[in-house]
């Protein structure tokens, strides 16, 4: 495989784990950060937001994951995978932990 596979099954793993906390909060019809807020990725974009950027990166997640090549057959793949989730998840851990001092 080439170097952009790996780098699509990093990418895959991290639009697919920041589908979680937006679909959550926007089925639950709660207001969170997005790209799209005012300022943005600090202030609170409105539950429909939410949902419509979840599946944008359930889309993009989907279409990063087939590109990779993310397969049991390949563990590489899906180690990379994962360490795309772990990477996105910390670091949204820690934003939106200070967001929520604020």
């Amino acid at each position: 495989m080439r170097w952009y596979n790996y780098l699509a099954c990093f990418f895959a793993g991290a639009f697919l784990a920041n589908v979680v906390p937006h679909f959550v909060h926007g089925i639950s019809g709660n207001r969170f950060p997005t790209p799209f807020a005012h300022p943005p990725g600090k202030g609170l974009s409105s539950a429909t937001v939410n949902v419509w950027w979840a599946l944008f990166n359930l889309v993009m997640g989907y279409f990063l994951f087939q590109a990779g090549h993310v397969s049991r057959a390949n563990l590489l793949t899906v180690a990379i995978f994962l360490i795309g989730v772990a990477a996105i998840s910390s670091m949204l851990s820690v934003r939106f932990a200070e967001k929520m001092r604020e």
